[in-house]
């Protein structure tokens, strides 16, 4: 997955643009569904934890990702309920 790559690759430079993050998200839906980015969240939530046992120096990025995977899930279930 494409996204799993650039998320990846953020996370081991340390920086990532807000513009990046959300169309990362939305490339990832566009090419899965929402089970795509249910899917991040998931590897995200996991790489987290090992991220911070490893106190790894931008596993703050990482929690950025995990929250905006969180937030735009959220974001377009109640979207898609509105309809």
């Amino acid at each position: 997955m494409r996204a799993l790559d650039t998320i990846a690759e953020s996370i081991r430079i340390g920086y990532v643009h807000p513009t990046t993050v959300l169309n990362t998200l939305i490339e990832a839906e566009n090419e899965g569904g929402l089970g795509a980015v249910r899917r991040i969240e998931r590897h995200l939530s996991i790489g987290l934890h090992a991220l911070r046992d490893r106190q790894h120096p931008h596993s703050a990025l990482a929690q950025t990702w995990l929250g905006a995977a969180r937030a735009y899930l959220v974001t377009q279930v109640e979207r898609k309920q509105a309809v």
